[in-house]
């Protein structure tokens, strides 16, 4: 489907803007500066028929800033599959609606996922109107690379499932990007350093706001840092990849060795080789070996 946009970028201010297709309209919100709302943003805040809001109050003052009023109703992530439908039911009848969240980017560690997924399965027109995102800030600002990583989001609050969590991306090998509250902060900081390791990473504290922080350092240091203790606002972590691991001799053994239940030692040694990045040659003779021993 062929998706109108909000405003055309050749038009003049005599001319009408185009009309707005219905559909819904993911519309990503400051996450601290007010002149950070995009263009499109604003123009389409003002003509769309609802503006569906993570909290009301929050959505209020923006709109009031830039003195627009459209109709402002709440949808977050207590909203039942009730609540879901009658959106739905809206946007059938031609309704165009804008999603926000309280900050950002809506969807990424924020409510909206349920009522696009049903809009698609719908067949609903679903667009986006990107903007800012406190993930992709800190990550752009971070020093670490950036051509591959990993929202991770939230880690669990209690440090035994953390570090449960944390152990299940300490192998991906890609910069990894959280979310934390202050009074965790510290806490989370800690248990990365225990199982993720000595990794480059920054704490990065109310982006775009008056009172904006970044630290860097080791895991280890941040997490001793009183900078990090506990502080008020929004807060973003992101930690460089880990080193790569070489496999040893007995990784290459049990790899081959489950790999041998299910086919020959060519298939095997092959699978293994691009698994753990070793040589194919060398373990294809040590299937071979493993094959008779057997």
């Amino acid at each position: 489907m062929r998706r109108p946009a909000v405003t055309s970028d050749d038009s003049t201010a005599s001319e009408p803007l185009a009309p707005l297709a219905p559909g819904l309209y993911v519309t990503a919100t400051p996450i601290g500066n007010l002149g950070d709302l995009t263009l499109r943003a604003r123009d389409l805040l003002g003509r769309v028929d609802l503006v569906l809001a993570e909290d009301t109050r929050v959505t209020a003052k923006l709109l009031s800033a830039y003195g627009l009023k459209p109709r402002v109703e709440r949808y977050d992530d207590h909203s039942d599959d009730a609540r879901t439908e009658q959106v739905i039911e809206r946007l059938e009848t031609g309704a165009r609606i804008a999603l926000v969240s309280d900050a950002g980017t809506p969807l990424v560690s924020d409510p909206g996922y349920r009522l696009v997924k049903a809009a698609v399965e719908r067949g609903l027109m679903v667009t986006a109107l990107p903007g800012p995102s406190a993930a992709l800030a800190a990550l752009s600002i971070s020093g670490l690379p950036t051509d591959r990583f990993l929202f991770a989001g939230f880690p669990p609050p209690k440090s035994a499932a953390r570090r449960t969590f944390l152990e299940e991306l300490a192998t991906i090998r890609a910069t990894l990007v959280f979310y934390e509250t202050g009074p965790r902060l510290a806490d989370s900081l800690a248990d990365m350093a225990a199982v993720l390791g000595e990794r480059p990473a920054i704490m990065a504290r109310e982006l775009t706001k008056l009172y904006e922080t970044v630290v860097r350092g080791p895991l280890s240091e941040l997490a001793a840092d009183p900078r990090c203790d506990g502080p008020k606002g929004e807060i973003v972590i992101v930690v460089g990849p880990g080193e790569a691991r070489v496999a040893s001799a007995a990784d290459a053994d049990r790899a081959l060795t489950e790999a041998l239940e299910r086919e020959g030692p060519a298939a095997a040694a092959a699978e293994v080789a691009k698994a753990l990045g070793l040589n194919r040659r060398d373990l294809y003779r040590r299937a071979l070996e493993l094959k008779g021993a057997a």
